[in-house]
């Protein structure tokens, strides 16, 4: 049965059908002018939950084979919110079908016409980005005013990758006075799958690149957090020939695999954990030989020496653990390696900046951190910080539930102070709200303690010093780096890590290049 999630009953400041099509700025405004709160926040998810979500295949809404279903459960209830459709191996050929019937025409429609219906999707989709918000909270329980967020910035990426997708071209090379010259050309398929801590941005982002350069896609969001991208298969199901986008859902690890596993669906990107990925590379192995790349997880330092402000230090650590999304980013600097010197300093304004933060429902405008995504991880993080104090460490703030807190799989901002390097909380991602603290002196060398995980995805140094600041990025094992710097992404620069963090990059034309292969052609001139 599923909850209503309102928690007392409220007019719906925003009027009309809580599915509408003109909404764009609505939902944001009306919290910027305090006419809506939770409840009415809730009763607009309420609705929406209430209408049924299908699979996209073939440019039909579909059920799943036998009509199965799987249950979505609300992290602010932990009740039923909503059935999902639950595909299988057989919905896998059903889909990988329609996706290889239209994938020649799709390939040969002009890049200008292909960035036209992608810049026309943009459109579409900004037209409901309440509704993907408010589902994504619901779903995901992340705080209304972050899944808005995500809402523009996925469109904004999205018309960003199609303004430059004309910058993907092929070249000529003068080996001799014949004509030889390299075109482009897409794969066919491509497969995404997507993580669930940002369920919209990452459905509505990841299908752009294989759209743009001649691929048909299929979105296999998280089975924690799909209803948004059902949605957007619903949204999107008239904007793209019938096969070229496909939206399907499945609980267990069936349909992702026997869709791995295909040998017609030749390019594959993933977003989520290091042992999926690796499961990944294996199975696709099994089909074919095939282009993978892998975006996933982190344990990403950052590196405090004695010259900085301490105050800034602290912002820069809260604000890079991204607490707001309770820790569940793979980009969260979970390890603040800090010198001895200004460690005291740190710890007590991170503190203080923490126990500032307001807890609450995550559909309350003034919330500043949302849910733990489900039960399973929320034991497993409060399972390592345990741990970690059996080890040795202190807990300066959080690692228990808040107090009064009865409602949600909330754990409040943990800080772990005198984490020693190799300790499990040092070497393990959580993703989710832990902060390790890990002092050093001038005896050690915190850029062997930052590379000394398996993970290389980002990293943050702050010093005075621009020599140093330099080399250490340099010996850093990651594929990105802030210096003094607040941890955030910028346009057009490619993000993406190394080691155990995963394989390719994306958020950039490097992005567009690589849903593509290149092909040779020499033309051999007759001569007399």
């Amino acid at each position: 049965m599923r909850p209503n999630l309102t928690i007392a009953s409220s007019p719906d400041p925003l009027g009309g059908h809580p599915s509408g099509g003109d909404s764009t700025g609505g939902l944001q405004e009306a919290i910027a002018r305090g006419e809506a709160d939770a409840d009415t926040i809730a009763a607009r998810a309420d609705a929406l939950l209430g209408e049924q979500r299908r699979l996209l295949i073939g440019g039909e809404l579909v059920e799943a084979s036998g009509g199965r279903t799987f249950p979505s459960i609300s992290p602010w209830t932990e009740e039923e919110i909503a059935r999902v459709p639950d595909a299988d191996a057989g919905d896998a050929l059903r889909v990988v079908d329609a996706a290889c019937a239209a994938a020649p025409a799709w390939a040969a429609v002009p890049l200008p016409d292909r960035v036209r219906l992608v810049q026309r999707a943009a459109d579409v989709l900004e037209e409901r980005l309440d509704d993907f918000a408010v589902l994504d909270t619901a779903d995901a329980g992340s705080p209304i005013r972050l899944t808005l967020q995500d809402g523009r910035a996925a469109v904004e990426a999205v018309r960003r990758l199609a303004g430059i997708a004309p910058e993907l071209r092929g070249s000529t090379i003068p080996a001799t006075d014949n004509l030889h010259l390299t075109v482009r050309e897409p794969y066919g398929v491509a497969l995404r799958i997507v993580a669930y801590n940002h369920p919209f941005m990452f459905a509505a982002t990841k299908i752009a690149a294989p759209l743009l350069t001649g691929n048909t896609v299929i979105i296999k969001p998280s089975e924690l957090a799909p209803l948004s991208a059902l949605l957007m298969g619903e949204v999107l199901q008239d904007v793209f020939p019938p096969g070229v986008l496909s939206v399907v859902t499945g609980r267990d690890a069936a349909l992702p695999r026997a869709l791995v596993r295909d040998p017609r669906v030749r390019r594959i990107g993933f977003i989520g954990s290091a042992p999926t990925g690796r499961s990944i590379q294996r199975d696709a192995a099994e089909g074919a030989v095939k282009h993978v790349t892998l975006e996933l997880g982190g344990k990403n330092a950052l590196i405090a020496y004695p010259d900085v402000d301490p105050a800034e230090v602290a912002r820069a650590a809260v604000e890079g653990m991204n607490f707001t999304w309770s820790g569940q980013s793979c980009m969260s600097t979970s390890r603040l390696l800090v010198h001895e010197a200004i460690a005291d300093e740190v710890v007590a304004h991170a503190v203080e900046i923490i126990e500032a933060r307001r807890l609450g429902s995550p559909f309350d405008p003034r919330s500043e951190q949302g849910t733990i995504v489900s039960r399973g991880q929320h034991d497993r993080i409060l399972g390592l910080i345990d741990r970690a104090v059996a080890e040795g460490a202190r807990i300066r703030t959080g690692g228990r539930r808040p107090d009064g807190g009865d409602r949600g799989l909330v754990i409040p901002p943990t800080v772990l102070d005198m984490v020693r390097p190799g300790q499990t909380v040092e070497q393990t991602e959580v993703f989710g709200p832990v902060l390790s603290v890990i002092r050093w002196g001038d005896q050690d060398d915190p850029v062997a303690i930052a590379n000394g995980v398996q993970y290389g995805l980002t990293a943050n140094i702050w010093t005075n010093d621009v020599t140093r600041a330099l080399t250490v990025a340099r010996r850093l094992e990651v594929g990105y780096v802030w210096v003094n710097g607040w941890p955030r992404l910028y346009a057009g620069v490619p993000f993406g890590g190394v080691k155990n963090s995963g394989v390719g990059v994306e958020d950039a034309l490097e992005e567009l290049e690589s849903y593509t292969t290149s092909k040779s052609v020499n033309v051999i001139f007759r001569r007399g």
